[in-house]
């Protein structure tokens, strides 16, 4: 009996999951989280969306990015819930639990790339294909990566906007308000990488390079 139930719960996790869908979220992650550990925490490139509010919370009202950061994930998510469902919840416990793992890999190491500091431009154009390439992969399977990807993947569904413009409206959105204590050139810089990776995760998600076999996001 208890065999039984214990089978039947992990058939209820995997349903919806492959080994294809999850290695390529897994690859997603790590080439995703490579990116922002290599280029964009050694560059003090900024970030639009849900981690661009966190900072400009923590600046403005002093709330600590530690306090604030569940909170608006969690809005995220429960939007994510209301208008994609659960599968997509699931999925996303997997790519964030992947995103952590490979982050906390990655500490354990001295930086991968040369410092790209001297070179700002090259840094956000490097760093927005790493982060469009890996959130593409992780979206393209029904998932995301945290907030971020969450609330544009809404946006997207509810609006019917492509998921490149959903992306850029919200990083944005924050960069605009994050020019009220961060200088503009710094924001030029933010918004180089933001573009490049909002349309290589529209690209990814729709590329026709294999045979989707899963459900695209919102389905």
């Amino acid at each position: 009996m208890i065999r039984n139930r214990l089978f039947h719960i992990w058939r209820t996790l995997w349903d919806g999951f492959s080994l294809e869908k999850v290695a390529l979220i897994v690859l997603g992650a790590a080439i995703a989280s490579f990116g922002l550990h290599n280029i964009h925490q050694q560059t003090n490139i900024t970030e639009g969306g849900v981690l661009g509010l966190v900072l400009l919370f923590n600046h403005w009202l002093g709330v600590s990015p530690s306090a604030i950061t569940p909170i608006l994930d969690l809005i995220c998510y429960g939007l994510a819930y209301r208008y994609l469902g659960g599968k997509f919840i699931k999925i996303s416990i997997l790519s964030t639990a992947s995103m952590s793992a490979f982050f906390k890999l990655w500490e354990q190491f001295p930086p991968m790339l040369p410092d790209l500091s001297p070179y700002p431009l090259l840094a956000a154009v490097l760093g927005g294909c790493f982060v469009g390439i890996g959130v593409g992969l992780i979206v393209r399977q029904g998932g995301s990566s945290g907030g971020d990807d969450a609330l544009a993947l809404v946006i997207s569904k509810v609006t019917r906007w492509k998921i490149s413009r959903a992306y850029l409206f919200t990083d944005l959105t924050v960069l605009c308000l994050s020019l009220s204590y961060i200088p503009l050139r710094r924001i030029a810089f933010s918004l180089v990488t933001v573009t490049i990776s909002s349309f290589l995760i529209d690209f990814v998600q729709n590329c026709r390079m294999w045979k989707e076999r899963t459900c695209p996001a919102g389905e």
